[in-house]
């Protein structure tokens, strides 16, 4: 199988791409594989590191400032007609965009060629490139059923999210490791790589009141914060940490997330079935976060928190509720893996397949 695969500008597309190209060698080893990204976002560090063949496109998305955008779109048709060169000696079975702007001439090109296409939208919402793509498109898999009314009259199934499979393999990671006793509930914040100024104000605020609570938190600043958070005297029951690379190990011997919504956390969570309260970040493309948190608040499988009404009290209130409402815990537990599609990358790999073989 000769595949192209193609999706950049962050973690949430390039992590599901990684799932995708780890299960095609998994299936399918002797497959060639080339990736097509930006030259200058993540994926031109993250995938060359793995071995796997790169090639870059100059290419930015829009902004809102109109004389950039006119000189960033002359850059498209350079972007498409590099993608016909590259398809055209490379020989693909198919091309795989896994969103982000960059998906754009490549999936134009692919189309161009008459080579078999799928894209895969990680989010409740789908993002620019995918929704201009539609009409150029073999086969859509979503990971929210609720998506596929975005996707009327095209080839779509549902397939969830493919960073799902890899929680499913990821190594535990114990709690006390980060200093969390065994025999207390753990409650995991996470607030991004980076962390927000915003959030982290509400959380110093709420990590202060919650000495006498019966459970430990482990707060996860961000690496800008780290610094700051260290200076603060926190109760015996909060520890910090600047960034953790396996969530997913860690949150295999956690309570409860607090988190954002973003589609590859709510794979992992989904999957691994851990209660969780989402903040989504209101600073997103069509305010997909908060369509993602709620698909799983109206499945019942999780709390809310919109960011401009998170306040200490409010947020202490729901991981109470959670710790202490074994019912609800355990119905949000049992509807969160009604939710999950932990064979994701096995279904999207099946998928291409069947498209290749049909050609």
């Amino acid at each position: 199988m000769r595949v192209i695969i193609t999706a950049g500008g962050t973690g949430g597309h390039i992590y599901p791409a990684l799932a995708i190209i780890d299960k095609i060698k998994e299936k399918a080893p002797d497959s060639e594989i080339l990736y097509i990204g930006t030259h200058n976002r993540m994926e031109k560090d993250i995938i060359p590191a793995r071995n796997i063949k790169y090639e870059a496109l100059k290419i930015y998305g829009f902004s809102k400032k109109i004389s950039k955008d006119l000189e960033d779109i002359i850059l498209i048709p350079k972007a498409y007609f590099k993608c016909l060169k590259l398809m055209k000696k490379f020989k693909p079975d198919i091309v795989i965009g896994v969103g982000g702007y960059v998906t754009f001439p490549v999936i134009r090109a692919a189309h161009k060629l008459g080579i078999k296409t799928f894209i895969h939208e990680q989010n409740s919402i789908p993002g620019k490139a995918n929704k201009a793509l539609i009409k150029y498109v073999d086969l859509v898999g979503v990971s929210f059923p609720n998506s596929k009314e975005y996707f009327k009259n095209t080839n779509c199934i549902v397939t969830g999210n493919p960073t799902a499979s890899n929680a499913i393999y990821t190594p535990t990671i114990n709690k006390e490791k980060y200093g969390l006793a065994k025999e207390k509930p753990g409650v995991l914040i996470v607030n991004g790589s980076l962390g927000s100024a915003s959030v982290n104000q509400k959380m110093e605020e709420f990590l202060k009141t919650i000495g006498n609570e019966s459970y430990e938190v482990l707060y996860i600043t961000g690496k800008s914060y780290y610094d700051n958070f260290k200076k603060i005297n926190l109760p015996s029951n909060v520890f910090i940490e600047p960034y953790i690379d396996n969530l997913a190990g860690l949150m295999k011997s956690i309570d409860i997330i607090v988190t954002r919504a973003g589609a590859s956390s709510l794979a992992e969570i989904t999957t691994l079935g851990i209660p969780c309260i989402l903040i989504p970040s209101p600073y997103v493309a069509n305010n997909h976060q908060y369509y993602n948190a709620k698909s799983i608040v109206d499945s019942k499988a999780g709390l809310m928190i919109e960011e401009s009404n998170l306040t200490s009290d409010l947020l202490k209130e729901n991981i109470n509720k959670l710790i202490n409402d074994k019912s609800l815990y355990l119905t949000y537990k049992e509807n969160l893996t009604k939710l999950s599609t932990p064979n994701s990358a096995d279904i999207i790999y099946d998928a291409i397949k069947d498209l290749i073989d049909n050609k």
